[in-house]
């Protein structure tokens, strides 16, 4: 059985589809999900699915070892990052090479970096006039946004679309692909 733990800062949708593409598969479990927001919705999510969710504060993230020793204790096979927003660790990182993955709402290298989520993403890409845009699924490493990328997506963008349009079909991506690659990657 391969175990995932899952990090998330805001309403969890993908949190949720991970949860409902694995809930049949017995060789996957969703041992917890942590959220560095107390009234993060994954976490009414969480309780809705029946699955472990665990609030953490900064101080317990980046100034002692609270979620590192949580994370040990829990073994997990993949660590992902599902609209989490905090830098990871250095130490983290080093603990599970190879084993903490990220996606990202866009095509990165492009509208990557700190402050880079969500709707500022979509307003940058529609701002450029980009003819596309898509996700980023990537391992991650010290620098945000800036891992070794595995898989890329991509939806043509147009004119008329607005960054709400943008959205949807970039989270169309993401429930699409992001399910799968963790699969691939657990296989």
């Amino acid at each position: 059985m391969k175990k995932i733990v899952l990090l998330a800062s805001g309403s969890g949708s993908n949190v949720e589809n991970i949860a409902r593409y694995f809930q049949d598969k017995e060789q996957v479990k969703i041992t917890a999900v942590l959220s560095n927001r107390r009234d993060a919705k994954v976490l009414d999510r969480c309780n809705r699915l029946g699955i472990n969710g665990l609030y953490f504060n900064r101080n317990s993230f980046y100034k002692s070892d609270v979620v590192q020793d949580i994370l040990m204790a829990l073994k997990p096979d993949l660590i992902i990052l599902a609209g989490f927003l905090w830098k990871m660790p250095e130490k983290m990182i080093r603990s599970f090479p190879d084993k903490i993955i990220n996606i990202h709402p866009a095509l990165l290298p492009k509208y990557g970096g700190k402050g880079m989520y969500g709707d500022k993403v979509h307003q940058a890409v529609r701002d450029s006039g980009d003819l596309e845009t898509g996700i980023t699924i990537h391992y991650v490493n010290e620098n945000y946004d800036e891992g070794t990328i595995i898989h890329q997506a991509k939806t043509a963008v147009s004119t008329e679309d607005t960054v709400e349009t943008i959205a949807q079909k970039v989270h169309a991506l993401e429930y699409e692909y992001f399910p799968k690659i963790i699969e691939q990657l657990l296989a």
